[in-house]
C-alpha cells in the first residue's frame, strides 16, 4: 500500500534545514529523534485550545500538550491573562519570591505523597543553579 503525502511541509522543511545550522540535529526539543520519522519535524507557529498550526498552515490536534503543562490547551484565556499580570512585575529575579512560596504550597497541598511524608519542592528557573 502506497501512502500519499497530502499535507504540504515545504516551510517546515526549509526551517528544519536552517535549524541544522544552529542546533544539534536541527531541533531544540525532545523531537531530537525525529530522524526515525519520515520528513522534517513540524515547525509550529500557533496554538489555540487543542489545536496547533504549523508554518505550512496545516492544522493538527495536539495530543502531546507540551508533555503535560498545556492540559488546559494552548493560549487559554485565563492562563494568558494570569501570565501577563504576573510578568508585569518582572520575569525572573534569581531570588526567593512570595509567588514561589505560593507555588510550593500549592504543589504540596495537591500532591498525595506530600501529605503522607515530608516533602520539599525544588523549583529551578535555570540550569545554572543545579550544579
Amino acid at each position: 500500500m502506497e501512502l500519499k503525502q497530502v499535507l504540504t511541509r515545504e516551510k517546515s522543511a526549509a526551517l528544519f534545514a536552517e535549524a541544522k545550522e544552529y542546533f544539534p540535529g536541527g531541533v531544540n526539543s525532545p523531537v531530537r529523534a525525529f530522524k526515525s520519522v519520515s520528513g522534517p519535524p513540524l515547525f509550529i507557529k500557533h496554538g489555540q485550545g487543542c489545536r496547533i498550526t504549523d508554518e505550512d498552515d496545516n492544522i493538527y490536534i495536539d495530543f502531546c500538550c507540551s508533555w503535560g503543562p498545556l492540559i488546559l490547551g494552548h493560549n487559554n484565556d485565563h492562563i494568558r491573562e494570569s501570565v501577563i499580570k504576573t510578568i508585569a512585575h518582572g520575569t525572573s529575579f534569581g531570588t526567593p519570591t512570595k509567588l514561589g512560596n505560593e507555588l510550593g504550597k500549592l504543589i504540596i497541598e495537591n500532591n498525595l505523597c506530600c501529605k503522607k511524608t515530608v516533602c520539599i519542592v525544588f523549583h529551578r528557573t535555570s540550569r545554572s543553579d543545579v550544579c
